[in-house]
């Protein structure tokens, strides 16, 4: 079976990736999961708040949808608060 994973942004557009992600998981702009404690709420970060799969015959979609993280949240994310 050859399994396939995007990931979503808010504004529609998608790009494929290389591994598997799982909910509530902040990411960067790639996709890549961001390791926390944040080192600075000075980045542009996502969230995985859905993931949905459609599988074929010999084929599996998943795909991971993506919302924006607001700065206070990153702020919160970091050792001090920002």
């Amino acid at each position: 079976m050859v399994r396939t994973f995007t990931i979503e942004y808010p504004e529609g557009d998608a790009r494929e990736i290389e591994h598997q992600l799982r909910v509530n998981q902040l990411v960067d702009l790639n996709g890549n999961p961001l390791p926390l404690p944040l080192a600075s709420p000075r980045i542009i970060a996502y969230r995985v708040w859905k993931i949905s799969t459609e599988a074929g015959r010999n084929t599996e979609d998943v795909v991971y949808h993506l919302e924006l993280v607001t700065r206070p949240e990153l702020e919160s994310a970091t050792p001090r608060g920002g």
